[in-house]
């Protein structure tokens, strides 16, 4: 893993084999809205983004991200080229130590091992620069590959909390991963 110091508002950027995470730019806006415009990865995140997906969306999304200090939101880059977006909520009060990790890869780059060394980098990213002790995800039970990734990046098995989420008009079960800082 390599850690280069950026001059931009990001103070680095992280490289893992063929993966690399960076700062969200304005000009990701297009790839960002061509890549999530999928209903196949919308069926695997949360209500509040929005189907169909817009180059304004976008606009929008990175324009939030820009104001996080410290950045916590990267677009992932496979080749040179944006492939998806990954990001942490930190939580507050009792939970301080922990974020949630979220996540998602363009379909034509599925299956070859990115998203593995995506979270790798985010996962080394927020335990060094976030102080965060313990990082979790919650992957519905039919999103099977997301469950394997997180397996396959150190990630544990929690629970499975039984119909706790409900996506396109369907109760789920959701099971809850994390890892922790050694």
């Amino acid at each position: 893993m390599i850690r280069y110091p950026l001059k931009s508002g990001l103070s680095f950027i992280f490289v893992f084999m063929s993966v690399r995470l960076r700062a969200l730019l304005e000009s990701d806006a297009a790839a960002i809205a061509r890549l999530l415009n999928n209903k196949k990865i919308w069926d695997n995140l949360r209500d509040f983004i929005p189907l169909p997906y817009s180059i304004n969306d976008a606009q929008i999304f990175i324009k939030q991200c820009g104001e996080d200090q410290p950045q916590k939101h990267f677009a992932i880059e496979y080749k040179n080229e944006l492939v998806g977006v990954i990001g942490f909520i930190p939580q507050d009060d009792i939970y301080r130590k922990n974020a949630e990790l979220g996540y998602w890869l363009g379909e034509p780059y599925w299956n070859k091992g990115i998203m593995t060394q995506a979270i790798t980098l985010a996962v080394f990213y927020a335990f060094s620069e976030l102080n965060i002790v313990r990082i979790f995800a919650h992957v519905f039970d039919r999103n099977i590959p997301s469950q394997k990734v997180l397996a396959k990046a150190g990630f544990n098995l929690d629970y499975i909390a039984k119909k706790a989420v409900i996506k396109n008009g369907i109760i789920l079960d959701e099971y809850r991963f994390s890892i922790v800082k050694d």
